[in-house]
């Protein structure tokens, strides 16, 4: 019985995924085990369903505790190059605004110029901040803009003073409007294979909330 069930073709040739689930969670146990303290991706897209939660710029963010940041880097020399992609938190050993300087640009060659622009969940925190006004004293040929869906403890006077820094340190710091959003899903997240690229559907109060976000910001800087 046992022979002939081997020989009947799996149901995954048949377009049924053959013990999907049992493999989904096998595969999944052993992702988040050998996980780095943080994962770059580049080159790749981040699943829809991450941008829809992740990236709504919502006023009260529960559960919104990982910061996705997309990025574009561009270095502008004899040769000029463009590189984008997308870093993740993983647990809280680094956040994703530091990984981008200790992994993707950790030093900054003095004849070379370039020009970061970040598209981040919520803004950063403290120590990200003061992190990210330090490099920008460093390297002056770094320019760097971070455009961000939802402030981050906003009302704390240390993260004010942490974003007021930034600004004076030369960081464009602003707030995502609707077609900023768009920009990202059309650029960063994975589009259905064989589909028309669907458009992207802004959420009911995306426009109320990005309006909260700006005179809060402005507010602060």
């Amino acid at each position: 019985k046992m022979a002939e069930k081997q020989e009947e073709p799996s149901n995954a040739q048949n377009g049924e995924p053959d013990n999907a689930e049992e493999g989904e969670g096998k595969k999944k146990k052993l992702k988040r085990e050998d996980l780095p303290p943080f994962e770059i991706v580049t080159g790749e897209r981040l699943p829809a369903i991450f941008f829809k939660f992740q990236f709504r710029n919502v006023e009260y963010s529960s559960g919104r505790n990982k910061t996705f940041l997309c990025y574009v880097l561009e270095i502008q020399g004899k040769e000029s190059s463009t590189s984008r992609g997308y870093l993740e938190d993983e647990h809280a050993a680094a956040h994703a605004e530091m990984a981008f300087f200790t992994n993707l640009l950790p030093r900054c060659e003095p004849h070379l110029r370039y020009n970061v622009t970040w598209y981040v969940s919520s803004s950063p925190c403290v120590a990200c901040a003061d992190s990210i006004s330090d490099t920008l004293g460093k390297n002056k040929n770094l320019r760097l803009s971070i455009m961000v869906g939802r402030l981050f403890m906003w009302e704390e006077p240390e993260m004010r003073a942490a974003l007021k820094k930034m600004k004076s340190a030369g960081c464009q710091l602003r707030i995502m409007k609707p077609q900023d959003f768009e920009y990202v899903w059309q650029n960063f997240v994975e589009q259905e294979e064989g589909e028309e690229a669907k458009g992207f559907v802004p959420w009911e109060d995306i426009q109320e909330n990005f309006q909260y976000y700006e005179e809060k910001l402005a507010e602060i800087l």
